[in-house]
C-alpha cells in the first residue's frame, strides 16, 4: 500500500512538473509552484526529487521515453522511404500537442545548461530520421538533394510546430489542435522541391 501511495505520489509531481516546466520553463519553475499545483507537501516533494534539477531530469526522461515509444510505433513495418520520414515528424508534431511532457522535454533541453548529453531532446527521434535517410533507395530524392539538407528541413519543421504550440498556449487560442494538419500541408509544398519527379 505504501509503495502503490509512492507511485502515486510520485506521478503526480512528474505530471506537475511536466506541465509547470511546459508553460514556464525551467529557471521560471519552482519547486513551490510544482508541491501546489500537485496537492502534495513540500516534504514529500523534497523525499521524491531533493532537487529541482532531479525532477527536471525526471521529466526530460519521461518525454524522451513517450518520444522513443511513439516513433517506434511509428516505424514498425515501416521501409526506409520519404514518405516514412515525413509521417515520423507528424507523429512528433502529434506528441508535441498532445504530451505536456514531451513538450516539457523539448524546452527543458533548450534550457537546461546541466542536462545530460544522454537527455537531449532530439536525440530520441533524431537518429531514426537519420537511419531512414541513410536507408532510402535511390530515385527517392531530386537530382542534387542532399539528404542532409533533408535532415535540417526536418529539425526546422519540428522546432516549427513547437514554437507554433507555445505561441498558440501563449495567446490563449485553440487553434493549434491543426498543428499536424499544417505540418501536413507544409510538406506537400516541400515535397515538390525534394521528391524526384515532382516540382517544376
Amino acid at each position: 500500500m505504501k509503495q502503490e501511495r509512492a507511485a502515486r505520489t510520485r506521478e503526480a509531481l512528474v505530471q506537475a512538473a511536466a506541465e509547470a516546466f511546459d508553460r514556464a520553463g525551467f529557471h521560471g519553475t519552482s519547486l513551490g509552484r510544482i508541491s501546489k499545483a500537485a496537492g502534495i507537501s513540500m516534504g514529500a516533494l523534497t523525499f521524491h526529487f531533493p532537487t529541482k534539477d532531479e525532477l527536471a531530469d525526471t521529466v526530460q526522461l519521461r518525454g524522451l521515453t513517450v518520444t522513443r515509444e511513439g516513433v517506434q510505433r511509428l516505424l514498425t513495418g515501416r521501409e526506409a522511404a520519404l514518405e516514412t520520414v515525413v509521417d515520423l515528424t507528424l507523429e512528433l508534431a502529434a506528441l508535441l500537442q498532445e504530451e505536456a511532457v514531451v513538450r516539457a522535454a523539448a524546452r527543458l533541453t533548450r534550457e537546461r545548461e546541466s542536462a545530460p548529453a544522454g537527455m537531449l531532446w532530439p536525440s530520441s527521434w533524431l537518429p531514426a530520421v537519420e537511419d531512414l535517410l541513410e536507408a532510402m533507395p535511390a530515385g527517392q530524392l531530386r537530382a542534387g538533394c542532399d539528404p542532409r539538407t533533408v535532415l535540417a528541413l526536418v529539425g526546422h519543421l519540428v522546432a516549427g510546430v513547437e514554437s507554433y504550440l507555445r505561441s498558440c498556449a501563449a495567446q490563449g487560442c485553440d487553434t493549434c489542435k491543426s498543428a499536424p494538419e499544417q505540418l501536413a500541408r507544409i510538406w506537400e509544398l516541400a515535397l515538390y522541391g525534394i521528391r524526384c519527379g515532382r516540382g517544376g
